[in-house]
């Protein structure tokens, strides 16, 4: 196995699927777009990109269609999707997977579906085509996003059915934490996508099975409790949560929550899965260094 990992003094954070998300909507179902700030379709103008699929999005049935009784169901269904889409509705809260029936951006989620929206020379035009699942099929290479506290890296690599543990890095992507304006959770449907925008203004919209993992530490700034500033009580408890872990468990990561206790996070390079990428594991602990048990703080002072 070789993963890619940052270089001494760089920390890892986190790393998920993902991929460009697909549409939810009757209309835009299963198909994504790539855009110019025109609407236009730019995937030709993409560098180094294979060709891919063109999509049409579906129109509305018309009237005197030769089923008529079925062209009407459908259309009563569109009109009802629209109702309840022109209502609007949130970005959604740090919890995903849960999704949403309303959506917030009829022009994005319902007309029309893009997934890169950029200007001429912009960032969203650099990203890797692998992250298209038309383009780079999932059941023969995956794609991975990997947080560290200086950047955001797209890694990939070839996919052996059955076996999720057999993984060799390929370095495609990367860009600086300081050039990524807004990271915004998107729930309508399935509730796994996020939009980044970057500092030029374009963005991106991907989809990750494990989201809040690929995102927490994008949303939240890296402001880390060094060690050495721990109480002895907090320090041993977060060495000896470490030192329970895989043998290439790297230092404890620990933070303070909103609730006023500290969470505790390792990460073992070990770990990183095919289809889940790397689950940090957790612990929280008091101001007096207690390891305390779930029903003693809310569940969200975990990192899932």
């Amino acid at each position: 196995m070789t993963l890619w990992l940052p270089p001494q003094g760089e920390t890892f954070l986190a790393r998920a699927p993902v991929v460009f998300a697909s549409g939810a909507a009757m209309r835009v179902r299963g198909k994504r777009w790539f855009r110019d700030t025109e609407r236009n379709d730019i995937q030709g103008q993409l560098p180094g990109w294979p060709k891919g699929p063109t999509y049409t999005a579906r129109s509305a049935p018309q009237a005197g269609a030769l089923n008529t009784l079925k062209g009407t169901a459908i259309a009563a269904v569109t009109l009802a999707w629209g109702a309840l889409s022109s209502q609007g509705g949130s970005v959604g809260g740090p919890s995903g997977g849960t999704g949403a029936d309303v959506s917030h951006d009829r022009a994005d989620e319902v007309e029309d579906f893009p997934v890169v929206w950029a200007a001429p020379g912009t960032t969203a035009r650099t990203l890797p085509w692998q992250l298209d699942p038309a383009r780079s099929s999932p059941d023969h290479y995956r794609t991975h996003a990997v947080v560290t506290d200086r950047r955001l890296v797209i890694v990939g690599f070839p996919y052996v059915k059955g076996d999720d543990t057999l993984i060799d890095d390929e370095f495609l992507w990367e860009i600086p934490r300081s050039d990524i304006r807004g990271v915004e959770l998107r729930d309508f449907k399935v509730g796994n996508d996020v939009k980044i925008t970057f500092a030029d203004d374009s963005w991106c919209r991907f989809s990750s099975v494990k989201r809040e993992r690929l995102t927490r530490y994008l949303i939240e700034p890296p402001d880390f409790i060094p060690l050495d500033r721990l109480t002895p009580a907090q320090r041993a408890t977060a060495e000896r949560f470490a030192s329970a872990q895989a043998p290439d468990a790297r230092a404890p990561l620990v933070k303070r929550n909103t609730c006023g206790c500290l969470r505790v996070e390792v990460l073992a390079p070990s770990t990183v899965h095919a289809f889940f990428g790397h689950s940090g594991l957790n612990t929280v602990m008091d101001a007096d260094g207690t390891e305390l048990s779930l029903t003693e703080y809310h569940p969200d002072d975990f990192l899932t």
